[in-house]
């Protein structure tokens, strides 16, 4: 799923020189084509860990999905599962992940703010940032859906492998 998306991403970057022809640009044209480039290469963001902690409750949970879709939950007090991730939430996890510019984000881990907050926090490439961080608000759909409908426990769109 990811190459999918990752050659859908790529399919735009071909010669946009007009003739379709794949020659070279006419001589008059600089003598260096210019390269395409990207801050944040396609694929980043997977794996991406998504951690729910704290609260009234006392969460802590945490969510492993790896680029091909397998997610490895742990809950606190329960067997640590492994599910496959429904293929249109996977798709929608991992375009988000691509947007989101891992490399502004702290490695820190994020610390409580007040009596029972529950932390909800994403980390890939070494980076973690808290869902309602702005740099991360693209994944705050898509991880709320991973929680409440796919993985924990697992749901509709993560079946148990």
């Amino acid at each position: 799923m990811v190459a999918a998306v990752a050659g859908l991403v790529l399919s735009g970057c071909g010669n946009e020189s007009g003739g379709g022809t794949g020659n070279p640009p006419p001589s008059s044209a600089p003598s260096s084509v210019p390269t395409v480039t990207q801050s944040t290469p396609v694929g980043t963001g997977l794996p991406l860990t998504v951690s729910r902690t704290g609260g009234f409750a006392g969460f802590d949970d945490q969510v492993l999905i790896t680029p091909d879709g397998v997610a490895t939950v742990s809950s606190r007090g329960k067997e640590t599962i492994r599910c496959k991730l429904d293929p249109s939430l996977l798709a929608t996890i991992t375009t988000a992940a691509q947007q989101v510019d891992w490399a502004s984000l702290v490695a820190t881990k994020p610390t409580v703010k007040h009596p029972d907050d529950m932390i909800l926090a994403v980390s890939a490439n070494g980076k973690t940032a808290r869902l309602e961080d702005p740099k991360v608000k693209v994944l705050a759909a898509p991880v709320s859906k991973l929680l409440t409908e796919a993985a924990i426990p697992p749901g509709k769109l993560c079946k148990q492998i």
